[in-house]
């Protein structure tokens, strides 16, 4: 019989919600120690924001990706021992909450290259102002032609699951791209992000990255990390490299669930905001189980879930 095995997987930016982690600071002196140390390395109380801010608020690229990474990884760290990963991945942004859960990173090195890759993110959005949207119902090979036949740059930006491809492009050649979408009998739903990554026009915060990863030590994952730009996992020698492309390049989601259950996972607990990557991998696949885990309520019950299993197994 083939062992059963779990990956752990966390998602990306727009996941967020006012309120997120509030219970856990409340009942966990851990996740209290982390949040307040959190707030003293970005030098502004987070906690404050994510707790009993304004939608507005977690929307600003340099709040909503720290506090994602934040919620994930100490979500993670109260999970304490059932934390028991065969693997692990992360959408675009849930990357970094990943390497640092698989040991590969410190808390402190992930939150800081998290809050710069942000910022670095924030300021190529403002020279490049542009968008996303989720375009439905095509093969990708379809979308992709697309891409390729507008007048401007709109590029794949995440391979979700089948049938659903984001693409990212500038504010201004996006609407005839739409256009082309909707002759071919897709569908496109627009996303309120403040500017289409993972993509080119990240360039120069993928350049920024690079220069703060310089001074970082990645040690080994204790557990494969699927890396975004590859779909395969990653290497302390590779990791650098790996994580200063991903930015600028699209998010193979698709890819990496099927490369995970090829490699014998059959549960997938998402740990953090929002249910997304549970639905995503639900329709990349029907055979595999999927949990979320976003408070301690939720904690408490994927707990149990997965223990009855490892005892009905």
């Amino acid at each position: 019989r083939l062992e059963k095995m779990k990956a752990y997987v966390f998602p990306g930016q727009g996941a967020q919600f006012v309120g997120m982690g509030k219970d856990l600071y409340e009942n966990n002196p851990l996740a209290k120690e982390m949040f307040e140390k959190a707030n003293e390395i970005l030098g502004f109380r987070i906690t404050d924001l994510m707790f009993a801010g304004t939608d507005e608020d977690l929307r600003q690229t340099k709040v909503t990706q720290p506090a994602i990474f934040l919620h994930s990884v100490i979500l993670a760290k109260t999970l304490g021992d059932q934390f028991k990963p065969d693997m692990t991945a992360g959408h675009s942004l849930g990357e970094f909450s990943a390497l640092v859960a698989a040991g590969a990173l410190s808390f402190e090195d992930g939150l800081v290259l998290v809050s710069k890759r942000a910022m670095a993110m924030q300021k190529a959005c403002e020279q490049n102002p542009s968008t996303m949207a989720a375009i439905i119902a095509l093969p990708d090979e379809k979308v992709e032609e697309i891409c390729a036949s507008v007048d401007g740059v709109v590029v794949p930006a995440n391979y979700n699951c089948p049938g659903q491809l984001v693409v990212a492009g500038l504010k201004t050649t996006l609407p005839d791209f739409l256009s082309d979408v909707a002759a071919n009998g897709g569908r496109a739903v627009p996303l309120n992000v403040s500017g289409g990554f993972p993509s080119p026009f990240m360039e120069s915060a993928s350049a920024r990255l690079h220069d703060v990863l310089e001074t970082m030590d990645v040690k080994e994952p204790t557990v494969p990390v699927y890396a975004n730009y590859t779909a395969e996992p990653y290497t302390k020698e590779t990791a650098k490299e790996l994580l200063t492309q991903q930015v600028a390049h699209p998010v193979r989601w698709q890819q990496t669930v099927e490369k995970m259950i090829e490699a014998g996972v059959d549960t997938f607990v998402e740990v953090g905001a929002g249910k997304t990557l549970c639905g995503l991998i639900k329709k990349t696949s029907r055979a595999v189980k999927v949990y979320n885990v976003e408070d301690a309520e939720t904690l408490s019950a994927a707990v149990q879930a997965i223990r009855a299993e490892g005892e009905n197994a």
